[in-house]
Formats: C-alpha cells, structure tokens, sequence
C-alpha cells in the first residue's frame, strides 16, 4: 500500500510540474525534459508514467472534465434547485482557478480557446457539457423560474460564456483570486446577474 501511495506521489508531482510547464511556455512549446527538471526527477521516469507530451496533456484534460462531469452527474444534485446547480457550475470553475490556477489556466488557453488543440474527441467534451448545462436551463424553464422567450440553447451560452469571459480575464490579467470570501461573492455576483437577466418576468 505504501508503495502505491509513493507511485502516486510521484505521478501527482509530474503532474504539477506538467501544469506550471504548459502554463508558462504553452503545450507545443513545453518539453519533457523541462517537466522533469520542474518535478525535480529524471527524464526517464516522466516517460515511465507518461509516455509522451501527448499522453500528459489528455491526463490535464481528462482531469478537468472527469471532476466537472463527475459534479453534474452526483446523484445528489437531482434534490438541487435550479439556481443551485448552476452555482455549483460557477463554483468549479472559480474553486479551480483559486485551488489549482495552472489546470484552470490551461483551459481556457490551452482548450478553450486554442482551435489547434481542438481535437474532435475534446469537441465532445465540450458538448457534452454544454448539453448537461442546457438540460438545467430547461429544468429552470420547465419550472416557469427563467424565461422561455429566449431558447434554452441561447440561454445556456450566455451563461457558459459569461462565466467563461470572467474567468479568462482573470486569467488574461494574471489577477489571482485572494481567498474563499472572494470566490464566493464573485460567484454569487455572476448568478445573481444571469438569473435577473433570464429570469421569468411574470416571477418579478
């Protein structure tokens, strides 16, 4: 057991040293060998649990979307309100940026907003996720708490891209996010703004 723990130690650590690599010098022009002089081990041991940039970036990736998808799937979202489930969407992504910057900032410059990076396989995710976020706007409608004026689909991109837009400008200006209270009240002034401006005007 111990043994196992160490291995992913030293997985997590190259891990770590992945993201400040990429952060600071952007996937393409990142080498292995600096990842492993960031980890502070050898260059064959990079390889040994990842065997190549490529194979590093899909872990990055799959690391942001497996936690997101995780979220929105967790059975105890189902009792949410609408305006909770939006908020725990919120709280991922500025959680993120304010917990582990580096992954966050590799998103929205690496993913997000790099159509070379943008495989089809990645292209999924992002529908997938869109899909799951849509569904919980057309919950809100269902329920007469947002307006139906406006289609779901369109509704759902001005919240994801509201959200998005923040982050990356924060992102952009290198402006970190000083501690919980902070996050919280950036993420209850983006809900608050989306839900006025969706909300149903017959619940006014």
């Amino acid at each position: 057991m111990e043994q196992e723990e160490l291995k992913k130690q030293k997985e997590e650590a190259i891990f770590q040293a992945a993201l400040r690599v990429i952060k600071e010098k952007g996937f393409h022009k990142a080498r292995m060998a600096d990842i492993a002089a960031e980890a502070g081990t050898s260059y064959g041991l990079v390889y040994h649990y990842f065997g190549s940039k490529e194979e590093l970036f899909e872990a990055i990736q799959r690391r942001w979307w497996g936690k997101l998808f995780e979220l929105m799937k967790d059975p105890s979202e189902s009792s949410l309100s609408v305006p909770e489930k939006l908020g725990r969407i919120i709280e991922y992504f500025l959680g993120t940026y304010h917990h582990n910057p580096e992954l966050a900032t590799i998103f929205i410059t690496q993913i997000s907003r790099s159509t070379t990076n943008l495989t089809p396989e990645r292209l999924a995710h992002f529908k997938g996720f869109m899909e799951m976020t849509q569904n919980v706007i057309k919950e809100g409608q269902d329920q007469g708490l947002l307006r139906n004026d406006i289609p779901s689909r369109y509704l759902t991109y001005i919240f994801l891209g509201s959200l998005e837009t923040f982050v990356s400008a924060m992102v952009l200006v290198d402006q970190k996010i000083k501690d919980t209270a902070q996050k919280n009240r950036i993420a209850k002034g983006i809900l608050e703004v989306f839900l006025n401006g969706a909300r149903n005007q017959t619940n006014k």
